[in-house]
């Protein structure tokens, strides 16, 4: 069972290793990069090229751990008790079963995404290590310990936004997903935009590579924000000519899809004005 891949996904040689080496060694792949660098998609494509079901668990900054596991919703039990709901009498009735649990229980094996998690607070991660390192939990309300049937390929991003305990990075394999290169990214355009005219994309990427390497930058676009880039260059029926900028406007043609505050669309107007005084 190799992860090598798929027709919408382009994974460098280093991206299959890593996901191939955390199958191979049963522990969840750490995935970290920049925004929009495709750690979410990712996992749906291991799923798919593994024909696994996939198990999705998007972790916000109310997010506990261990909603993950199980909830027992005893708000609703005790209204059932007033009501004189049979039901009450079975607390498995009132159990809510968490992605972790869905996971362990699937029929088949799956691919278990934990998305973001350095969303939740710092004791999160702390709080799953021995369910992610034993794949097991105990219920105490019903007193069963769910184990993994079928051992989940387990996949975490992450957006660096704080530090991870150590405790949890041992348990894990890591990588990190690098911006693309220039002739990568050409094949990644290529999956979203087949057929474009080399000379705009060349004219395109070259000033996305440019913008990126403007010193001073707050957020530097993404991959998936240079794919709507060009789907709007496309729209509008743009030539390599018509990318072109000049001393009088730096910023690029449809700038709103690339720089995403106001604080870098000022810095290019700035280096506008700047480029117009030196002349």
């Amino acid at each position: 069972m190799q992860f090598t891949g798929t027709d919408d996904y382009i994974a460098t040689d280093d991206l299959k290793m890593a996901v191939n080496a955390a199958v191979t060694l049963e522990r969840p792949l750490l995935v970290k990069g920049e925004p929009g660098t495709g750690k979410t998609e990712l996992a749906r494509q291991v799923s798919t090229a593994l024909g696994m079901p996939m198990i999705e668990w998007h972790v916000k900054s109310t997010t506990k751990a261990q909603q993950g596991l199980y909830e027992y919703d005893a708000v609703s039990r005790l209204r059932d008790s007033q009501l004189g709901d049979e039901k009450v009498n079975d607390v498995s009735n009132y159990i809510r079963k968490g992605k972790l649990w869905q996971a362990f229980t699937a029929d088949q094996r799956s691919v278990l995404l934990i998305d973001e998690i350095d969303k939740a607070d710092i004791e999160f991660p702390n709080d799953l290590l021995q369910e992610l390192d034993k794949m097991e939990f105990h219920v105490y309300e019903t007193g069963e310990t769910v184990k993994a049937v079928n051992r989940p390929v387990v996949i975490i991003t992450s957006n660096n936004e704080k530090e991870l305990p150590d405790a949890f990075l041992r348990r894990c394999f890591f990588h990190y997903i690098r911006f693309p290169d220039i002739e990568t990214l050409r094949k990644i355009v290529e999956v979203h935009h087949p057929g474009i005219k080399d000379a705009l994309l060349t004219a395109a990427l070259t000033q996305f590579y440019e913008i990126r390497d403007t010193q001073g930058l707050k957020k530097k676009p993404s991959t998936s924000e240079v794919i709507d880039w060009l789907k709007l260059l496309l729209a509008e029926d743009l030539s390599p000519a018509d990318l072109k900028r000049d001393g009088t406007n730096a910023l690029p043609k449809l700038h709103g899809a690339l720089l995403k505050n106001e604080q870098d669309v000022h810095l290019f107007e700035r280096l506008a004005f700047m480029a117009r005084g030196q002349r």
